[in-house]
């Protein structure tokens, strides 16, 4: 009996294993997918997935540069609990996972969990589970993203926010370009700005804002020609808002981060530009776990 890559998905899902795994119980099962559960609790895989079912949206965004090879990773492992993104064998797990995406550069999660971890010879994905168990917890690795360069990372409030920039400069060892590259860094931090410059903002993000921006001034009273005249400044003002080297500086709010980036070039006699950057924040987009004390003392009753 056959199976498909939706059945893996599904398989996945039920037991909370790996691609892997799950392919090769259906695999030794002929794509039973109840045999596949039983083969995967025989071999002790499954014993983790009792715990993948739980919400896990706390845990840590974790970065690191390596700056022999000029690689940037910065990660998210998530956890159910607070506490225990403050455990060491945790800590371990997640520096040796970003350490591995350096070393293998995988494409995705998928790859990660496959790939061998850096200083030893279990998978990603064997440590992980191992980790759920002596742990106790469900964890999962949420997301990654590695560059390569002249990259500067910053973890804000304890792992809550993580981000890595790129940048193209011939002064990447000037010292005040590397308190350039790190305010910078805590720019994004700390204004989450969704673009990097106005000609990165997709066409139908600004046609659809012009679209809000104009019925706002039609609403408002304003005539047509009048409207269209207020739409184009404030357009400007949303360029400020979502574009990082349009933004306000967050040291000299009387500039914008392009202009103190090209301040600083022309001090040091170099050039730097802002090429990507990444920000992550724990849990984002992630449904919260909601204890109600009083319906738990209500099920323990029933």
């Amino acid at each position: 009996m056959a199976f498909t890559a939706k059945d893996v998905s599904a398989l996945r899902e039920r037991t909370g294993c790996g691609m892997m795994d799950c392919k090769k119980a259906l695999t030794a099962s002929d794509g039973d997918m109840e045999k596949a559960i039983e083969f995967l609790r025989e071999k002790g895989l499954a014993a983790a997935a009792k715990k993948a079912g739980r919400i896990a949206a706390e845990g840590v965004v974790y970065a690191i540069v390596d700056e022999a090879k000029k690689v940037g990773v910065v990660i998210e492992v998530n956890s159910e609990t607070d506490f225990v993104a403050k455990n060491e064998q945790f800590m371990t797990f997640v520096d040796t996972c970003a350490k591995t995406v350096i070393a293998e550069n995988p494409a995705d999660v998928d790859a990660l969990l496959n790939c061998t971890a850096v200083g030893g010879t279990e998978t990603i994905a064997d440590l992980l589970r191992e980790k759920i168990l002596t742990i106790g917890e469900n964890m999962k690795i949420r997301r990654f993203a590695r560059f390569e360069g002249d990259v500067v990372t910053y973890v804000h409030g304890g792992g809550r926010i993580g981000v890595m920039v790129k940048f193209d400069t011939d002064v990447a060892d000037n010292a005040t370009f590397k308190t350039l590259a790190k305010d910078i860094a805590m720019q994004v931090a700390a204004s989450n700005p969704s673009y990097l410059n106005k000609e990165s903002v997709p066409a139908e993000t600004v046609a659809h804002e012009k679209e809000i921006l104009t019925a706002q001034a039609i609403n408002e009273g304003k005539p047509a020609n009048i409207a269209e005249k207020m739409v184009m400044g404030r357009i400007g003002k949303f360029y400020k808002e979502v574009c990082l080297v349009e933004q306000p500086f967050i040291k000299d709010g009387d500039i914008n981060v392009q202009k103190h980036i090209d301040a600083v070039a022309k001090e040091i006699g170099g050039s730097i530009k802002v090429v990507e950057f990444v920000r992550f924040e724990k849990g984002e987009g992630l449904e919260k776990r909601e204890d109600n004390f009083a319906d738990e003392v209500a099920s323990m009753v029933k």
